[in-house]
């Protein structure tokens, strides 16, 4: 519903604000579009990976699952921030607890998507990718054992690619 609408309606705009947003043609043109741009990755893997195309599945939810944690964290500590301005939360260092609230995980900075694709292209980014891995099982023991730490059996530009397709 609309804002303008939502007005003479009586119902709060506030409620509106936080309601799931209705699918739409344009949803369904990004969930095409990802799903084309995860049928190029598979192509790309297939073309220069020693993968079968059953195992391609990890390293893509692995990067998938990087990419929306960071999102998390970034949306979290704006969220954060706003709160401290707002005097709705001390002006402190930040803890996990906070991040935990606003369901993310406080992510070390060598463990965020953007910080590792900014990795120089030197063939070290399988190694940034299975050190950010490790990085969250061991700030987060829940998630022990359970992510992708095989990345640097690809070639930089293959993981790039795979990369920047999610950026």
């Amino acid at each position: 519903m609309d804002a303008h609408v939502a007005a003479g309606s009586g119902i709060d705009e506030k409620v509106i604000e936080t309601a799931p947003r209705q699918m739409t043609a344009d949803h369904f043109q990004e969930i095409e579009k990802f799903e084309a741009d995860l049928w190029k990755i598979a192509d790309n893997l297939r073309a220069n990976s020693n993968l079968a195309s059953n195992e391609y599945f990890m390293p893509i939810m692995g990067l998938i699952f990087l990419r929306h944690a960071t999102n998390r964290f970034y949306e979290a500590k704006a969220a954060i921030e706003a709160d401290k301005k707002a005097g709705k939360m001390p002006d402190r260092p930040l803890v996990d607890a906070d991040f935990t609230r606003r369901r993310a995980l406080n992510l070390p900075e060598s463990a965020r998507f953007d910080v590792i694709l900014k990795t120089p292209k030197d063939g070290n980014l399988g190694a940034a990718l299975n050190a950010a891995m490790e990085a969250i099982e061991t700030a987060f023991p829940p998630l022990a054992g359970q992510l992708p730490k095989d990345y640097a059996r690809f070639e930089g530009g293959v993981l790039e690619d795979m990369m920047r397709m999610f950026d």
